[in-house]
């Protein structure tokens, strides 16, 4: 059924305050997602209520924070339909994730000469973190490029793999800039038959769509919980049989089951990996920000975001000199980047601003795919559950006005 984006939107805390004068319109969801009231109260309980470290303690206060904890560790990987709990790990956001595995599986398994595969369409996220680790051991860098339509060339993937030097292959489940949605599924299947390992960025497919990990073809996956509603936390899942065989990614309390003097060993998993003081509150409001999306249910979120799209491209070009990046709304979720040669992408903020409409403007941490497209930045639109085609229709107005003030090329 259709949301009831009214219903939702008063869900939220922040729709209530005006931004310069004018109903604040949201369209920078592909970056941070606004917060729920549900999820700020399930924050706020555990720091007014049930407050204390996670694991060590023999107190009430602890063992109520430890179960909340481990609860909303179990509600993610029943989101994402986890096929062991234990394969849920806790981190910082979706770039740490990466990083653990670029550290704590690339270290072990990448040697000289082998070679690495990630596509033009990353975010630096899941770039640089692989291009550095290709310069530490020696190996190489290799690109799936983006067709003009802003889709993955699959002819080009064969010849990357078909010689056995492929270890890893890296892919985003949606563009943060083209919204494109690549076959994931058909990469890692090419992948995994020549021997290497698929990690997959789910940042910005996570919130907008239902993920099964066991059926979709990657090795690990990483995501934030910041852009589904929740607070500023991310999860690593991997196959359980990869983290076991992994050494630690930090080193510390809570991650070890003995110490010596000079010698330690590790926790299981999924503690292995979560060294320190976890952040405890962030986990707890990722659960109710799980509980918040599965009660309006992701298969209708997706299907929304795809009609708005479609409405929005619709819309967008009626707008002179305004050229979309990227494919259809069919191949794409709920974003859209654009470029306008008359005004700079920063200028067409600031302007939509006055009018309380937030985009997002610059390279989007996405450097080398501008780069292919030969443009140094673009302005970007991104919806959500709170978006409505009113909202469309405001941000079309507004960009009426940036063709006004700056003219057109």
């Amino acid at each position: 059924m259709p949301l009831d984006v009214p219903a939702i939107r008063a869900e939220f805390p922040i729709f209530k305050r005006k931004v310069n004068g004018h109903r604040l319109v949201f369209l920078d969801s592909a970056a941070s997602a606004q917060k729920p009231q549900a999820v700020i109260d399930a924050m706020t309980r555990i720091y007014t209520h049930s407050y204390a470290n996670v694991h060590r303690g023999l107190y009430t206060l602890a063992e109520e924070a430890t179960e909340a904890y481990e609860g909303a560790r179990a509600k993610v990987a029943r989101f994402i339909n986890a096929a062991d709990v234990r394969e849920v790990i806790n981190v910082r956001n979706a770039t740490e994730g990466i990083n653990l595995v670029a550290y704590a599986w690339g270290r072990e398994h990448i040697q000289a000469g082998d070679r690495i595969v990630i596509t033009e369409l990353e975010h630096h996220a899941n770039l640089v973190p692989w291009q550095q680790l290709a310069k530490r051991q020696g190996a190489e860098l290799a690109y799936i490029p983006v067709t003009e339509e802003g889709l993955l060339d699959l002819d080009a993937v064969p010849p990357l793999l078909d010689d056995g030097r492929t270890k890893l292959v890296a892919c985003s489940v949606m563009s943060n800039v083209l919204g494109t949605l690549p076959p994931v599924t058909e990469v890692a299947e090419m992948a995994h038959a020549s021997g290497a390992i698929v990690v997959m960025d789910g940042a910005q497919a996570v919130p907008h769509q239902s993920i099964d990990v066991q059926t979709l073809g990657a090795d690990f996956m990483a995501f934030s919980g910041h852009k589904m509603c929740g607070p500023g936390v991310g999860v690593l899942w991997g196959r359980r049989e990869l983290l076991t065989s992994m050494p630690p990614f930090l080193y510390g309390g809570d991650m070890i089951l003995t110490v010596k003097q000079q010698d330690a060993k590790w926790n299981e998993l999924p503690y292995k990996f979560e060294a320190g003081t976890p952040p405890i509150a962030e986990v707890v409001g990722l659960g109710a920000a799980v509980d918040f999306l599965t009660d309006i249910g992701m298969d209708a979120i997706h299907a929304h975001e795809q009609d708005i799209v479609a409405y929005a491209m619709e819309r967008l070009a009626e707008i002179p000199d305004l050229d979309i990046l990227g494919p259809g709304p069919a191949e794409r979720g709920g974003v859209i980047s654009f470029w306008m040669g008359a005004a700079h992408p920063h200028d067409i903020a600031a302007i939509l601003d006055s009018e309380g409409v937030c985009v997002r403007a610059g390279h989007h941490c996405a450097q080398p795919l501008h780069d292919r497209f030969c443009i140094p930045a673009s302005a970007r639109a991104s919806f959500y559950i709170y978006n409505d085609k009113d909202d469309v229709d405001v941000l079309v107005e507004a960009l009426d006005k940036v063709v006004r003030i700056l003219g057109r090329r």
